[in-house]
């Protein structure tokens, strides 16, 4: 029973970790909720469902068979790739309007998008290959439920905590027109700036 709860515990913790910290997938959740609205943009929270089970499988085989270059390409794809999330939420800004004018993304497009962003995302690679692997590997030792136990609250709990996010964010557009295109200029430079600071890390680690 002690296993039993430290595991929970630890995998509600770590999620609740990840959801809050600042990085390029919840910069992404931000933009898309003031642009989009919170209804639309909920079932991105569920975008690490679909990027980070292949992300762990990988991992588990970096740690033993992978280059040292892996986690470098990845930051430079990463980069790249959020570089241009950026330009999008910047021409979202410029050409903002309040309304049904605003082009909404299909919701499948955008949670595929958000699953692309987690998936090339090195601090994903980096979670999973320092902390997230040595617990399920720890916990299949232990018992083959230990890890899946893990999962299922790290999951739970980063789920909904991003879900708040967007929906805490996505009500703000409620405030003023004024307010939600300053807030897309915001997520558009920080959305930006983690593409600059992952593409420099890819290319000095070369």
């Amino acid at each position: 029973m002690s296993a039993l709860i430290a595991y929970i515990s630890q995998g509600a913790g770590l999620g609740l970790f990840a959801a809050a910290q600042p990085g390029s997938f919840q910069a992404y959740l931000i933009s898309q909720s003031l642009k989009n609205g919170w209804r639309r943009t909920l079932p991105l929270a569920l975008a690490p469902l679909l990027s980070d089970l292949p992300i762990i499988a990988v991992i588990m085989l970096a740690l033993t068979r992978l280059p040292e270059n892996f986690l470098r390409i990845i930051r430079i794809a990463g980069g790249l790739f959020l570089l241009y999330l950026a330009w999008s939420a910047f021409d979202a800004w410029r050409s903002y309007q309040e309304g049904p004018q605003i082009e909404v993304e299909k919701e499948t497009r955008s949670v595929w998008k958000a699953a692309l962003i987690n998936f090339l995302n090195p601090n994903v690679y980096i979670f999973w290959g320092l902390i997230g692997g040595a617990i399920l590997a720890q916990g299949w030792q232990e018992s083959p439920a230990l890890p899946f136990i893990f999962l299922t609250s790290f999951y739970i709990v980063m789920v909904s905590a991003s879900a708040a996010i967007i929906i805490l964010f996505g009500a703000s557009r409620g405030m003023g027109p004024r307010l939600t295109r300053g807030l897309l200029l915001v997520s558009a430079l920080a959305i930006g700036a983690f593409g600059v600071f992952q593409l420099w890390q890819g290319i000095i680690g070369l």
